[in-house]
């Protein structure tokens, strides 16, 4: 599991007082930069290698400014050229927020996917998600 720490912002809180909706997406991406440094160790958009196909939040609790939150992201399944995960955001050790977001290897100037390479898909599996 990949763990992210983050310190809500004053900016990030809405007018009835938590978190907004809006953020927890953005949340959820800052925890998947350590598999984007993966596929793209340079950080160039030009080289990007990960599309972002599909993704669900479910918003279990209110989260709220003055306490930080944690990301944790787990590898949910490793396809010939996809990744999916799973990700929670924890706020004062409760489950504030969940969700799943599905990649895929991508090549920009061919315009087409790509098996994911080996060490890559070997550094992944170590953040496989087990159900405990």
């Amino acid at each position: 599991m990949y763990r992210t720490h983050i310190e809500p912002r004053v900016s990030e809180t809405d007018g009835v007082g938590h978190i907004n909706n809006t953020t927890i997406p953005i949340w959820l991406e800052a925890g998947r930069n350590p598999i984007f440094q993966l596929f793209t160790p340079d950080h160039s958009f030009q080289n990007w290698k990960m599309i972002i196909i599909k993704m669900n939040v479910d918003y279990l609790s209110q989260i709220y400014y003055g306490s930080g939150v944690e990301i944790r992201t787990w590898v949910k399944r490793i396809g010939n050229s996809s990744l999916e995960l799973y990700e929670e955001i924890y706020q004062n050790e409760r489950l504030c927020a969940k969700g799943h977001a599905l990649y895929v290897h991508f090549n920009l100037q061919k315009q087409k996917s790509e098996p994911i390479p080996d060490p890559i898909r070997k550094e992944l599996e170590n953040h496989l998600y087990h159900i405990i």
